[in-house]
């Protein structure tokens, strides 16, 4: 391709800008004292055909390297390479002119030619090995209407879900397997399931090959993602035609058609750390740029890097410009792709200022939390990091939802058996009072969960005692060793009958409690088929049919789907279980029964110093005054229990729910007959039971 005349051009804004006339280039380089822009005329080309060397006079204002090229059209691909100071121990910057890096505000990226090693290494680069980004069309979209659903979350319940895995089984039948589009083609089902959000695991741009090497020499490599490098940028791997650019468009498509469809959309961030890791990692763009400015350094050698995400490097959120990259994406995904809210992996590393130290009051957090474009965006903060800062409860703001680990915990062990956890288990599952009401905040504050993408899958929470992670092959040191689980008897797959039953009660005992609760309720994409990983709790390199989902089971464990359907639906037809304030035990408005009631085997009595307890009923009163009050007792003890039921007034107390029971009894179709109940109830042992008053 002929060259291309050049103007000065424009610092702001950064990125790759298409204007009449030709594309304005601009990046931070505040310390760099030359740069270079490397033009390349498709994804696939190993050369560049121009390269336009910047006069710092002419080309660079305040902390901006820019250039204006006339006539470049759509289409290209570039890159920047970037000369500075050295001395990296005593000034913490890593330029390097041989390195080509990668635009962080790119809009499209191919990683054609990416070679993590290649780039890992010090020197010269031997050929192309480096992302490269690509000048797109910021021709508006048609949204046809659409825009964020501004769905109150209190009514949420969220489907936490991986884009590539959900339809990358051979049984998915779709037309583009792991692919944005793909899941366009399953959204009957996320409809028929009664969720109204998915949760996607990392959907930015993220490495694919950054493994551990005993990990990469399986030939296994990132699957999760959570490794991000381009926080503006769809991930390529899941769009069908990546090397046309069409990034944007086939993400816009799949927003929209879950909006179509009544379902939010959030996003799983990775704001803590970036796939250039610690000293032996890659130089993508942040060491290249300003490393001092985006990374935690060691003060004393600033050569090293502080590791509070356990991922090598920790990005320093609270710099001022690094804080202002990371709000500029939220708001662009939120204006240009319509989505509905974030889940921030490991937010408590955002806490920490440039010393590392936590910050009460992070500029980060605060800038997110006021944000009026992001007012009706929904934040949702993993509430700790991986040097051991744990903020559920107190994690920073108002308007932050936390994923609630202490309730996943002792769900779990209640579940599980352990004994004594009576008055736990009844701040949980009424709303978390202990951590959120004391600073004004509510019990949609509480994300809930008993199984995510970190850990067992449901299925697998009741088979296994320990972890099983030999396959990822680092000697099964990786993932957590406390998992709060049971195998209720054997360990792994086994034809006994009875073992089978117990398993498949205590997963609905799991999933009935957690959605029976005050706050909001987290399903991990196919626990409703009973998914198993075969003992592995951390499956995040495993791209392949361990961790996929299996479309088959959703005919062989038909009933188990079932009764989860039918449980988002129970769920969703009683105020009474998404209440948004704290209960207090008094009757709502124009009703007699108080709001909560608690019991045990005897009214009244609920047994709160009992050391040995595994039995808890109470009493819901209705919301509104069609609202039938719910009287939830569970039984998880071995042995059967016989309790005194309360007054209903004037209704009779109906049986609705019991996970003792084969499908369909164990949850009642709502227009079906329902047993009626007199003074007394009998609770079969390891089983929640709802009744309703009718």
């Amino acid at each position: 391709m002929a060259s291309y005349e050049i103007l000065p051009g424009d610092r702001y804004p950064h990125g790759a800008t298409p204007r009449e006339g030709g594309v304005n280039f601009s990046i931070f380089g505040l310390h760099a004292t030359r740069a270079e822009l490397l033009l390349y005329e498709r994804p696939d080309s190993p050369d560049p055909f121009q390269v336009i060397g910047l006069d710092p006079e002419l080309n660079k204002t305040f902390f901006s390297w820019h250039v204006f090229v006339q006539g470049l059209p759509i289409g290209i691909s570039y890159t920047w390479r970037l000369a500075g100071p050295g001395e990296t121990a005593r000034t913490g910057f890593r330029f390097d002119p041989s390195k080509e890096l990668l635009d962080p505000r790119a809009r499209a990226i191919t990683d054609h030619y990416w070679d993590r090693q290649a780039v890992s290494r010090d020197g010269e680069q031997g050929g192309p090995c480096s992302y490269r980004a690509m000048v797109v069309d910021d021709e508006a979209y048609d949204w046809a209407g659409d825009a964020p659903l501004n769905q109150p979350l209190e009514e949420a319940v969220i489907y936490e879900m991986h884009v590539g895995g959900f339809t990358r089984h051979p049984s998915s039948g779709v037309a583009h397997p792991g692919t944005f589009r793909g899941l366009i083609d399953k959204i009957p089902y996320l409809k028929s399931l009664g969720i109204t959000h998915v949760e996607l695991l990392p959907v930015m741009a993220f490495d694919e090959q950054d493994v551990p090497p005993a990990v990469a020499q399986k030939g296994l490599r990132n699957y999760w993602g959570y490794s991000s490098h381009s926080f503006f940028c769809p991930h390529p791997a899941y769009c069908v035609t990546p090397e046309r650019g069409t990034h944007r468009e086939e993400f816009r498509e799949m927003v929209k058609a879950l909006h179509q469809a009544g379902i939010g959309v959030i996003l799983d961030v990775v704001f803590n750390h970036t796939s250039e890791g610690g000293n032996g990692g890659p130089t993508i763009h942040f060491k290249g740029l300003a490393n001092p400015v985006f990374y935690h350094l060691d003060p004393g050698d600033l050569s090293r890097y502080r590791d509070y995400t356990g991922c090598g490097n920790t990005l320093n959120a609270n710099h001022p410009i690094v804080a202002d990259l990371l709000h500029d994406a939220l708001i662009y995904w939120v204006k240009e792709f319509h989505v509905d809210g974030f889940r921030f992996d490991l937010a408590s590393a955002l806490c920490r200022g440039e010393d590392g130290h936590p910050l009460r009051n992070a500029p980060v957090l605060w800038a997110i939390e006021l944000s009026d474009t992001l007012a009706d965006t929904r934040i949702i903060a993993e509430a700790w990091d991986a040097a051991g800062l744990y903020q559920v409860g107190g994690f920073p703001g108002f308007r932050w939802r936390e994923w609630n680990g202490r309730y996943r915990d002792a769900v779990r062990r209640f579940v599980r058996g352990d004994r004594g956890l009576l008055g736990e288990i009844a701040t949980r599952v009424s709303g978390n009072s202990d951590l959120y009401a004391y600073a004004g905040r509510l019990p949609a504050n509480s994300i809930n969960f008993v199984t995510c993408h970190d850990g067992f899958t449901l299925h697998d929470l009741v088979s296994y005692n320990v972890k099983h992670n030999e396959a990822n092959g680092e000697e099964n040191r990786d993932g957590s060793n406390d998992n709060c689980s049971w195998n209720c008897g054997h360990e792994g797959d086994t034809h006994d009958p009875d073992i089978l039953a117990l398993r498949q009660r205590q997963a609905k005992n799991l999933v009935a409690i957690l959605m029976l609760s005050q706050g909001v309720p987290m399903l991990l994409a196919g626990d409703e088929v009973l998914q198993t990983q075969r003992g592995n709790n951390n499956v995040y390199c495993q791209d392949n049919e361990l961790s996929w989902f299996d479309w088959e089971l959703v005919d062989r464990n038909a009933a188990m789907l079932r009764f989860v359907q039918g449980l988002i639906a129970f769920r969703q037809r009683h105020g009474s279980l998404r209440q948004p304030r704290f209960l207090d035990g008094k009757p709502a408005a124009g009703r007699s029964i108080p709001d909560i009631a608690w019991h045990g085997a005897k009214l009244g009595q609920p047994g709160w110093d009992d050391p040995h307890g595994q039995f808890l009923a109470y009493t819901l009163g209705g919301a509104q005054a069609d609202d039938p009050h719910l009287h939830l007792l569970f039984n998880m003890g071995d042995t059967p229990q016989d309790a005194e039921l309360p007054s209903s007034g004037e209704k009779v107390w109906h049986r609705v729910i019991d996970t003792s029971q084969q499908s369909p009894d164990d949850i009642r179709d709502p227009t079906a007959p329902a047993p009626e109940l007199g003074s007394s109830c009998r609770i079969e042992s390891r089983s929640v039971v709802v009744l309703e008053g009718r």
